[in-house]
């Protein structure tokens, strides 16, 4: 109901019943050497509590990572992390990169992906912005029969291959760092879809709204949330402490918001005065549990 906090209680399977592509299997050193060196494109350091975060690894195999790599010249080792020797001069995006998103707070994204995706129903039409936490709904979207607009190249890509969903995707150019596509331009084929419910992502939620990091984000974005008579915003209690200068939108444009359990008091506070429909989810990995309660 519109106006409350909602908290929601919802039955998980066991992890077993969850594909191991989605349970973040262990990284192995060739891998975890690719995930780091992406990492560090973004241009800004690396730190090595980030890069444990990411691949898994404990802190002293990312220091020894870090040296293997520093000898080898493909990055540099700076106190507390790595940076590239060479950034990418492609004019990408602001923030993380997707491959540097994907592995953090999984089982929160999958938690809060299972949820969303109950919102869906069989011919319903949907846009899902692109982001590593929507990308979890396609492993939830894949028995489903909807018809689908989405930004995301991993998104589509997943949904053609396992799925019998309807895809239509906007014009655009590709930004590889973010495995999206985004156009300047207001005829990309957007202005022609309606959806039922926008699923997104975000880079802060805050008093004054949900944020980003980039303009040309926000420009994509509210092209897309026009075309939809619900926003869905996908985020882990994480982005509640983060900021940016940039406002997409108010919260009471919003429908709502879903997150995991780690959300405070203040901020579950702060939706219910925005008039925000708030579920919060519990994801906890204990031994072969994966499980989702109420706070």
């Amino acid at each position: 109901m519109r106006g409350l906090a909602c908290f929601i209680r919802r039955g998980m399977s066991q992890i077993e019943a969850i594909p191991d592509a989605i349970r973040g299997p262990r990284v192995h050193e060739r891998d975890r050497h690719r995930t780091i060196l992406s990492a560090v494109q973004t241009g800004a350091v690396a730190t090595v509590a980030e890069l444990a975060e990411l691949t898994g690894a404990s802190e002293a195999t990312i220091r020894r990572d870090i040296t293997a790599l520093h000898a080898g010249d493909k990055l540099r080792r700076v106190r507390g992390g790595a940076e590239a020797v060479e950034p990418t001069q492609f004019p990408g995006l602001a923030g993380r990169t997707y491959a540097t998103n994907a592995g953090l707070r999984k089982a929160e994204k999958i938690a809060i992906a299972r949820a969303a995706a109950e919102m869906c129903a069989d011919g319903e039409p949907i846009i899902i912005n692109g982001g590593t936490t929507t990308y979890e709904l396609v492993h939830f979207l894949v028995s489903k029969k909807l018809k689908v607009l989405t930004n995301s190249i991993p998104i589509a890509t997943h949904l053609i291959q396992h799925s019998q969903n309807q895809l239509l995707m906007p014009g655009g150019a590709i930004y590889r760092e973010q495995n999206i596509i985004l156009s300047s331009f207001q005829d990309d084929a957007t202005g022609h879809f309606w959806a039922k419910r926008m699923f997104m992502g975000c880079h802060g939620l805050a008093p004054v709204g949900v944020m980003e990091v980039d303009p040309l984000l926000i420009r994509a974005e509210e092209k897309l949330m026009a075309r939809a008579d619900e926003l869905v915003v996908l985020a882990d209690s994480s982005k509640f402490e983060n900021r940016s200068s940039l406002v997409l939108c108010a919260l009471e444009r919003v429908h709502t918001i879903i997150t995991d359990d780690g959300v405070s008091d203040r901020d579950a506070a702060m939706i219910e005065a925005a008039g925000v429909h708030l579920v919060a989810v519990e994801a906890r990995v204990d031994g072969a549990k994966f499980q989702d309660t109420v706070i």
